[in-house]
């Protein structure tokens, strides 16, 4: 027969806030967003494209795209962000959630846009050139 486990109001309250601390700095993160939306966008934008992860014929076109996906994340629903991630939710051990949302538009959406002609690279490889951008404008 299986053990109960029954966390004492002790261990409780230290697990409400580890996740009470999570929540908030994801939501901390998605806000931030909106103050730097157009440097962020182009930081990646360029990144990828110097890191020859993604080809294009049009760099602007491309940004425009990751400014979109951007912004959309400002205005999602949780259950559509989780459900966007959720395939590269093990990526890595502590993801960054904008990260693994701008990785998880790259690898799924920008693949079918117009002016991108491949993208190369592992998952784990774009993720690092995006989250290396990420956390330059929201630590």
């Amino acid at each position: 027969m299986a053990k109960v486990f029954r966390p004492s109001s002790r261990e409780a309250s230290i697990l409400s806030k580890i996740e009470s601390s999570k929540e908030h700095e994801r939501r901390r993160a998605i806000k931030g967003i909106a103050d730097h939306l157009e440097p962020l966008s182009n930081a990646v934008a360029s990144k990828l494209l110097e890191n020859k992860l993604v080809e294009t014929t049009s760099k602007n076109s491309m940004e425009e795209g990751i400014k979109q996906c951007l912004d959309g994340l400002t205005r999602a629903e949780d259950f559509d962000i989780d459900y966007q991630v959720a395939e590269l939710r093990n990526l890595t051990a502590h993801p960054h959630i904008v990260s693994l949302y701008l990785t998880a538009y790259v690898i799924e959406k920008l693949i079918n846009h117009k002016d991108v002609i491949d993208i190369y690279g592992s998952d784990e490889e774009i993720y690092g050139i995006i989250h290396r951008q990420v956390i330059k404008y929201l630590p």
